[in-house]
């Protein structure tokens, strides 16, 4: 099976920033609206970050019924193209030419991609984490490393930001997880931490997929706990240039909220999944702007 390429080959450079920029747009709408806040300049550098991101997701979760060692070999493929395309500085891939040129003219770190693969990778063997710790470990590469990406095109006025940059795609991440855990499931992936079902009784709420009282405690205490990093990422915001700043404080509003939205629907995930509204994430734009 081969991979599937994103639609409209990109021959340009702007082409290959536009093809990032709609999958942005079309599956991480969060971070999408949030761009808007930069400055016109640093956008698609950022929509590059997510194209890389989301096109590696796509080879772990979306190859149809491709076997695991199929799926392995085409991450590593990828990869391997990645690298090879950045040191030789250009790229033909529809997703990688943008992500070549912005690696290069920010000088991001190449040992954050080779991080994140490694994480995408643990995906496909991997299935359950017994502690917080061993979770933080899989998302030192998955999200925490997703800060460290974005610092350089943000540029901080201060090394101290970077430590706040990890904990906000630490909370992000955990943000998914609470989310996306029927959907998660259906992947066969369980990314609570197992110390945690057993200590609030929730194993079989999870196993059942309903709502009982071990089950709120359990997503209050994932909630809360998520916070707290969210609490600790927002003083790293004083440390960016106020366009910067606009732009973390959009991302960090907007999907804060779906935590608002999860404790609404009474921590039921199971029967539909939190959402905030387009016309929500284009008004805290706005008022940011």
């Amino acid at each position: 099976m081969t991979l599937r390429r994103p639609r409209g080959g990109a021959n340009t450079l702007d082409q290959s920033y536009r093809v990032c920029r709609r999958l942005n747009q079309r599956h991480g709408t969060t971070y999408y609206w949030s761009t808007f806040a930069l400055p016109r300049i640093k956008r698609h550098h950022v929509h590059a970050l997510y194209g890389f991101c989301r096109h590696a997701d796509d080879i772990v979760d979306d190859l149809g019924p491709a076997p695991v060692d199929v799926r392995a070999k085409a991450l590593a493929d990828f990869g391997d193209r990645f690298f090879a395309d950045l040191d030789a500085g250009h790229s033909d891939d529809p997703v990688l030419k943008a992500v070549v040129h912005t690696v290069r003219a920010f000088a991001i770190d190449p040992d954050c991609f080779a991080r994140f693969l490694r994480s995408m990778a643990m995906d496909l063997t991997v299935d359950r984490y017994e502690t917080f710790d061993d979770l933080r470990r899989y998302m030192d590469g998955s999200a925490a490393v997703i800060g460290e990406m974005m610092l350089p095109i943000l540029e901080p006025l201060d090394p101290g930001a970077l430590q706040p940059a990890r904990d906000l795609g630490d909370a992000f991440q955990l943000t998914n997880f609470l989310r996306d855990v029927a959907e998660d499931l259906d992947r066969g992936r369980v990314y609570l931490p197992q110390e945690d079902l057993r200590r609030f009784g929730a194993e079989w709420a999870l196993a059942e997929r309903r709502v009982t009282p071990g089950w709120v405690d359990l997503m209050a205490f994932e909630i809360e706990r998520t916070r707290g990093l969210y609490r600790s990422a927002d003083a790293g915001l004083a440390l960016l240039p106020p366009t910067s700043a606009r732009c973390v404080a959009a991302a960090r509003a907007l999907y804060s909220r779906i935590l608002e939205v999860i404790e609404a629907n009474r921590y039921d995930v199971f029967s539909s999944r939190a959402r905030v509204p387009t016309w929500q994430k284009a008004a805290t734009v706005a008022r940011l702007l």
